[in-house]
């Protein structure tokens, strides 16, 4: 979705003219922070590969050499064999997801229900085992999927995000989007460990430093949290690391900028960091 040669093809084609199928990509990105250290490593894979390349059905998903299927257990196996970018870095290894509950239920981010988001399983189990690099790591998992019937640009201008794992298998996400039209719609949902899904009242409004791009984020938490780190900092989206200040809970929180996205400046940036590669592996 935020493939710059599929924005390109719908200037060029149309929104009908532009198959997605011929844009699409696996996602991957590793942070880890040594002992003693105050920075996070990075590594980040995103090539986009086309319709040629593409394999899928309802229990597995092939995108070039990577790949992701539901095995018979009801667990979530992705096979990843990808490239960093800018600079070349080999990332092969596996990750396998054990889901918990499933609450089975979307909510529409937009009025016109065109856009929607779903928390298949807010918590559950990851393993992962990878030779390039030689990482083995096991910990909490969390899963949602995105989806819509038109280009995210058309219909946001923004979105904030966030995640915590809280005691006892709750997980809390606010979701706030602001959409083109000038208005907001924000969601504070907890899912318990069951799958059960509550409703709560929207939190207050914190506002987080802008990053090194100058995008503008802010969080919703009773109390302000404390910035910890800022994950992925691009000039349209941000990832961060957020602690609560009373608890000590910690959140994944996201900025997203779509206005920024659909400059032409930052559409010459993108091929950077997600080449293109339409031949073989």
């Amino acid at each position: 979705m935020f493939s710059p040669y599929y924005a390109w093809a719908r200037r060029r084609h149309g929104d009908a003219g532009a198959a997605a199928e011929a844009h699409c990509a696996v996602n991957l990105s590793l942070y880890r922070r040594p002992a003693g250290a105050t920075q996070f490593e990075r590594l980040w894979a995103m090539t986009e590969r086309g319709a040629r390349q593409l394999s899928r059905s309802a229990r597995h998903l092939q995108i070039g050499p990577s790949r992701l299927a539901w095995a018979a257990d009801g667990s979530l196996q992705i096979d990843i064999d990808e490239w960093t970018a800018p600079w070349p870095r080999r990332l092969r290894g596996r990750i396998h997801v054990q889901p918990g509950a499933l609450p089975g239920q979307a909510f529409a981010l937009d009025a016109a229900g065109r856009h929607l988001w779903q928390p298949v399983s807010p918590r559950g189990r990851v393993d992962l085992h990878f030779d390039a690099p030689a990482l083995r790591w096991q910990g909490g998992a969390y899963l949602d999927a995105n989806h819509g019937s038109r280009p995210l640009a058309r219909d946001f201008d923004s979105w904030q995000w966030s995640r915590s794992a809280l005691p006892g298998g709750l997980s809390r996400v606010h979701y706030e989007v602001q959409t083109t039209d000038g208005a907001s719609r924000a969601l504070s949902l907890d899912v318990d460990a069951a799958g059960r899904l509550a409703q709560r009242p929207l939190p207050l409004l914190h506002p987080l430093p802008a990053t090194a791009w100058g995008l503008a984020r802010h969080c919703r938490a009773e109390r302000p949290p404390a910035l910890l780190a800022t994950l992925e900092s691009g000039p349209f989206y941000s990832r961060s690391l957020l602690r609560d200040p009373t608890d000590g809970t910690m959140s994944v929180h996201e900025s997203l900028s779509l206005r920024r996205f659909d400059r032409p400046w930052v559409q010459a940036l993108l091929p950077f960091r997600m080449p293109r590669w339409t031949g073989g592996r």
